[in-house]
């Protein structure tokens, strides 16, 4: 595996790694918080030996990469930025494809649904990760036309999501990250929706990644309390864990409005499935790439 830096355009290093065949189809991971580059290594080395470009990087604020101070450098906008800036040193020629997880996948749909954005990517397969304005569309849909089904979806998203209130605590969150409370609840959660020993987390991941706190802090109120209307147009697949308990099925896949071309794929597993099933996720992965360079060869 090779290693480079991308440098963002506010002078935010990145760190990039690369592997498989350059001349491949480019498959651009970008993983969520508190994980770094390391998530994808499992699905990274079947994409590669299948003749794939594989190029993963650590998001500003983790792993190797730069962590700014203020919370305004982790805006939605910027972290587009910094993904595209990537697809631009790794496949200057050609559209990327995107491979998403959590709030990868997140500033991932923000990135192909910004219109001088979107031309520079060919797929996207999303994992565990809506999109922020479609969250706040989503919460209101369910209260402008209740019944007991949308106010129960509702209420078992609302509680699934109480972290992240909890990651809007300044000083309580980063203490739980250094700590190790937060590697300890993510291993004991992991446990119980896969029933077995979490792979690939190491200690200590969410205290040297803490700084991703702000990816919360920077965009989760303002998106919620005024969503825009997004629309993404590209080739996708949407791999929604029967056990996430963090992001429940509904909340990812009720969103043909504005991606109409995307594919809903229900599937066994819990919120990290990039490490819990590698093979799965690459293969629905290779499917998407394969028929959207098949379809944009096509004249």
């Amino acid at each position: 595996m090779a290693q480079r830096w991308v440098t963002a355009s506010d002078g935010v290093r990145l760190a990039v790694y690369e592997r498989g065949d350059p001349a491949g189809p480019t498959v651009l991971c970008v993983h969520g918080f508190p994980d770094d580059h390391g998530v994808w290594d499992g699905v990274a080395g079947r994409l590669a030996a299948r003749g794939f470009h594989v190029v993963s990087y650590d998001v500003r604020g983790s792993g190797a990469s730069d962590k700014p101070r203020r919370t305004r450098a982790y805006r939605l906008p910027r972290l587009a930025a910094d993904t595209t800036a990537v697809a631009d040193a790794v496949s200057p020629a050609a559209p990327v494809h995107l491979l998403t997880h959590d709030w990868g996948s997140v500033q991932s749909w923000h990135t192909v649904s910004t219109p001088e954005l979107a031309h520079r990517y060919a797929s996207i397969t999303s994992i565990s990760g809506p999109d922020l304005d479609h969250t706040g569309r989503w919460y209101r849909a369910q209260l402008r036309r209740p019944s007991p089904a949308r106010l129960l979806k509702l209420a078992k998203q609302s509680l699934a999501s109480q972290y992240v209130g909890f990651f809007h605590l300044p000083g309580i969150a980063e203490l739980a990250c250094r700590s190790g409370f937060l590697d300890g609840v993510i291993a004991t959660l992991r446990r119980l929706e896969t029933g077995e020993t979490p792979a690939g987390y190491g200690p200590g991941l969410a205290a040297r990644n803490r700084a991703g706190l702000r990816l919360y802090r920077a965009n989760v109120l303002p998106r919620m309390l005024r969503p825009r209307v997004r629309h993404a147009a590209l080739p996708a697949v949407v791999l929604a864990p029967s056990k996430d308990v963090f992001v429940l099925p509904p909340w990812q896949t009720e969103i043909t409005d504005w991606a109409p071309a995307a594919e809903i794929h229900h599937v066994d597993g819990g919120h990290w499935l990039p490490s819990h099933r590698p093979d799965l996720v690459a293969g629905h992965t290779a499917r998407l790439v394969e028929r959207a360079e098949r379809e944009r060869a096509a004249p």
